[in-house]
Protein backbone atom coordinates (compact mmCIF):
# COMPACT_ATOMS: atom_id res chain seq x y z
CA UNK A 1 0.00 0.00 0.00
CA UNK A 2 1.54 3.32 -1.05
CA UNK A 3 2.16 5.94 1.61
CA UNK A 4 0.19 9.21 1.27
CA UNK A 5 3.45 11.18 0.97
CA UNK A 6 4.53 9.01 -1.99
CA UNK A 7 1.23 9.68 -3.71
CA UNK A 8 1.56 13.43 -3.12
CA UNK A 9 5.17 13.40 -4.34
CA UNK A 10 4.13 11.55 -7.49
CA UNK A 11 1.27 13.96 -8.19
CA UNK A 12 3.60 16.91 -7.65
CA UNK A 13 5.98 15.36 -10.17
CA UNK A 14 3.15 15.00 -12.71
CA UNK A 15 2.20 18.66 -12.25
CA UNK A 16 5.85 19.71 -12.54
CA UNK A 17 6.22 17.95 -15.90
CA UNK A 18 2.78 19.07 -17.10
CA UNK A 19 3.74 22.69 -16.48
CA UNK A 20 7.13 22.22 -18.11
CA UNK A 21 5.53 20.60 -21.18
CA UNK A 22 2.59 23.02 -21.22
CA UNK A 23 -0.05 20.31 -20.81
CA UNK A 24 -3.32 21.08 -19.07
CA UNK A 25 -4.20 18.20 -16.77
CA UNK A 26 -7.96 18.10 -16.22
CA UNK A 27 -7.92 15.04 -13.98
CA UNK A 28 -5.17 12.99 -12.37
CA UNK A 29 -5.73 9.54 -10.90
CA UNK A 30 -3.51 6.92 -9.32
CA UNK A 31 -5.15 3.53 -9.19
CA UNK A 32 -4.49 -0.17 -9.65
CA UNK A 33 -4.04 -1.03 -13.31
CA UNK A 34 -3.46 -4.59 -14.47
CA UNK A 35 -1.99 -4.26 -17.95
CA UNK A 36 -0.14 -0.96 -18.20
CA UNK A 37 1.66 1.71 -16.27
CA UNK A 38 -0.47 4.64 -17.38
CA UNK A 39 -3.06 5.98 -19.77
CA UNK A 40 -4.25 9.36 -20.99
CA UNK A 41 -7.21 10.73 -22.88
CA UNK A 42 -7.49 13.67 -25.25
CA UNK A 43 -9.61 15.58 -22.73
CA UNK A 44 -6.71 15.84 -20.26
CA UNK A 45 -7.40 12.82 -18.06
CA UNK A 46 -4.34 10.95 -16.79
CA UNK A 47 -4.33 7.64 -14.96
CA UNK A 48 -1.21 6.13 -13.44
CA UNK A 49 -0.72 2.69 -12.00
CA UNK A 50 -0.43 2.77 -8.20
CA UNK A 51 2.46 0.29 -8.44
CA UNK A 52 4.63 3.08 -9.85
CA UNK A 53 4.84 4.56 -6.37
CA UNK A 54 7.07 1.66 -5.30
CA UNK A 55 9.57 2.38 -8.08
CA UNK A 56 12.49 4.80 -8.42
CA UNK A 57 11.36 8.40 -9.09
CA UNK A 58 13.51 8.40 -12.27
CA UNK A 59 11.09 5.78 -13.59
CA UNK A 60 8.21 8.03 -12.56
CA UNK A 61 9.63 10.70 -14.85
CA UNK A 62 9.85 8.27 -17.74
CA UNK A 63 6.20 7.22 -17.42
CA UNK A 64 4.96 10.75 -16.74
CA UNK A 65 6.79 12.32 -19.70
CA UNK A 66 5.82 9.37 -21.90
CA UNK A 67 2.13 9.98 -21.22
CA UNK A 68 2.27 13.77 -21.38
CA UNK A 69 3.98 13.69 -24.78
CA UNK A 70 1.04 11.72 -26.12
CA UNK A 71 -0.99 14.92 -25.86
CA UNK A 72 1.19 16.16 -28.74
CA UNK A 73 2.25 12.96 -30.48
CA UNK A 74 -0.18 10.01 -30.42
CA UNK A 75 2.37 7.35 -31.40
CA UNK A 76 5.92 6.28 -30.58
CA UNK A 77 7.46 7.42 -33.85
CA UNK A 78 10.57 9.49 -34.53
CA UNK A 79 9.11 12.75 -33.25
CA UNK A 80 7.99 11.18 -29.97
CA UNK A 81 11.42 9.56 -29.49
CA UNK A 82 13.15 12.88 -30.20
CA UNK A 83 10.99 14.64 -27.63
CA UNK A 84 11.63 11.92 -25.06
CA UNK A 85 15.37 12.27 -25.63
CA UNK A 86 15.17 16.07 -25.45
CA UNK A 87 13.43 15.96 -22.07
CA UNK A 88 14.95 12.88 -20.45
CA UNK A 89 18.22 12.19 -22.25
CA UNK A 90 18.85 8.43 -22.32
CA UNK A 91 15.20 7.52 -21.82
CA UNK A 92 15.82 4.04 -23.23
CA UNK A 93 17.67 3.06 -20.03
CA UNK A 94 14.58 3.92 -17.97
CA UNK A 95 12.45 1.98 -20.45
CA UNK A 96 14.63 -1.11 -19.89
CA UNK A 97 14.44 -0.73 -16.10
CA UNK A 98 10.65 -0.39 -16.28
CA UNK A 99 10.40 -3.56 -18.37
CA UNK A 100 12.59 -5.35 -15.82
CA UNK A 101 10.26 -4.22 -13.02
CA UNK A 102 7.30 -5.53 -15.02
CA UNK A 103 9.08 -8.86 -15.50
CA UNK A 104 9.43 -9.07 -11.70
CA UNK A 105 5.67 -8.59 -11.42
CA UNK A 106 5.53 -4.89 -10.55
CA UNK A 107 2.74 -4.56 -11.64
CA UNK A 108 1.63 -8.04 -12.62
CA UNK A 109 1.34 -8.35 -16.36
CA UNK A 110 2.38 -4.78 -17.15
CA UNK A 111 5.09 -4.51 -19.72
CA UNK A 112 3.90 -1.44 -21.54
CA UNK A 113 3.03 2.15 -20.83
Amino acid sequence: MPRPDQKQAFKARVHHWAERLDVKVAWLGIRPMHNKWASCSTNGHLNFNAELLALDPQLWDYVIVHELLHFFVPNHGRLWKSLMRAHLGDYEAAEVRLKEAAARGIPPGAGRV
